[in-house]
């Protein structure tokens, strides 16, 4: 044998900052063993060949706790370790608090954190890893609309600046199609248990649709629970991802009809490769989250973008060249989908990944797709 082929492989680092611990843990714990399952798989199988060398791929993970401190800190660290690519964090505050470190140090990340500004000029080195609220509300309101009648909604949202925003942002979009909001500044503290107090008024307001505005996967049974139990009757969604069994174990079938952002893929279009990748992540860790399915993307975008662009392993503005004309085919959907980089409706610019919009409901312990659309 020639002695390249005894060479041991050089490693790419790729590092995670976000949270994995707290009420919204799901969140980023779906962030990681995506990431780790894939990068398993693909060491498994020779590892990742780019420019004419062949990587093993390491995750480097940093719990941030969902405190912006925290998550700077994480940054730093990935800093200090020559790691240029970088997914999360998994809010809008940790998102915004890394931006500067982030530049500084030459880092590509993927928050999963919704503010336009990380994404839009001058801005260049956030890169939105899913759908934004202010797609993904517009899509459900108009659907609830034309298919279920939906004429008033009310807005409940925890007193912290992410599901603020987003309520506001829901407001703006539900008002823009036609719909009524009669309730919209009602919110609570992130360590209520008692949801009955905060929930009264609003139910006083009779709303078609309960819009939980950037709830956390904790939190949302409890609130559900609460509504259904002072004898609210019509619709409850959200634009963030949600846990289903996390959902089960809160509020049972008190849960059904609940509508949330899910994963990427819905079996209909997922391809052979995405259920593997299903396969592979639930042996590995003994469950499987339906958000991972968006998930799974954020290092599929790196890895194939840097085979687009070797000169990119430790160049992010190399990274920033091919991002406009990148295009390679979608490993995780049938057909002809790709992977592509779009945004430029929503920034200004392409700072966003494309992954399909789906929309789930909730129904006996899973969720079932409601709808799938696209974002430009």
């Amino acid at each position: 044998m020639g002695t390249g082929a005894l060479a041991a492989d050089d490693t790419l680092k790729i590092g995670f900052v976000g949270v994995t611990s707290g009420p919204a843990a799901a969140w980023g714990i779906s962030n990681v063993r995506s990431m780790q399952a894939r990068a398993d798989w693909l060491n498994e199988i020779g590892g990742v060949e780019i420019g004419g060398k062949t990587y093993d791929i390491e995750i480097v993970t940093f719990d941030d706790q969902k405190d912006p401190k925290r998550a700077i800190a994480g940054m730093e660290k990935m800093a200090q370790e020559g790691i240029h690519y970088v997914v999360g964090p998994n809010v809008d505050d940790g998102a915004a608090a890394v931006r500067p470190v982030a530049e500084q140090n030459g880092i590509i990340y993927f928050p999963y954190a919704f503010p336009k500004e990380l994404y839009s000029p001058p801005a260049s080195n956030a890169v939105l890893g899913m759908v934004a609220n202010y797609q993904s509300g517009p899509a459900i309101y108009k659907y609830l609309k034309e298919n279920e009648g939906v004429k008033t909604v009310a807005f409940v949202a925890a007193n912290e600046s992410d599901p603020l925003s987003q309520r506001d942002s829901g407001i703006a979009a539900a008002e823009a199609i036609g719909l009524e909001v009669v309730s919209g500044n009602v919110t609570f503290q992130v360590d209520t248990t008692d949801f009955t107090p905060v929930l009264t008024p609003v139910m006083r307001s009779r709303p078609d649709l309960l819009v939980l505005s950037g709830v956390s996967p904790a939190n949302a049974p409890q609130l559900i629970r609460s509504a259904r139990e002072l004898g609210y009757e019509g619709l409850i969604s959200t634009e963030t991802a949600q846990d289903a069994s996390v959902l089960q174990e809160g509020a049972g079938d008190l849960a059904n009809g609940f509508i949330s952002v899910g994963g990427a893929s819905t079996p209909d279009i997922a391809s052979d490769l995405m259920n593997e990748f299903v396969e592979r992540y639930t042996k590995q860790f003994g469950e499987y989250n339906d958000e991972s399915n968006t998930k799974v993307y954020a290092l599929e975008y790196i890895l194939e973008t840097l085979k687009a662009n070797p000169a990119a392993i430790d160049n992010v503005d190399e990274f920033k060249k091919t991002m406009d004309s990148f295009e390679v085919a979608n490993p995780y959907m049938k057909g002809d989908a790709k992977l592509r980089y779009v945004g430029s409706t929503s920034f200004g610019q392409k700072r966003q990944v494309a992954v399909p919009l789906v929309v789930n409901v909730y129904r006996d312990g899973k969720f079932e797709t409601l709808f799938v659309a696209e974002v430009d």
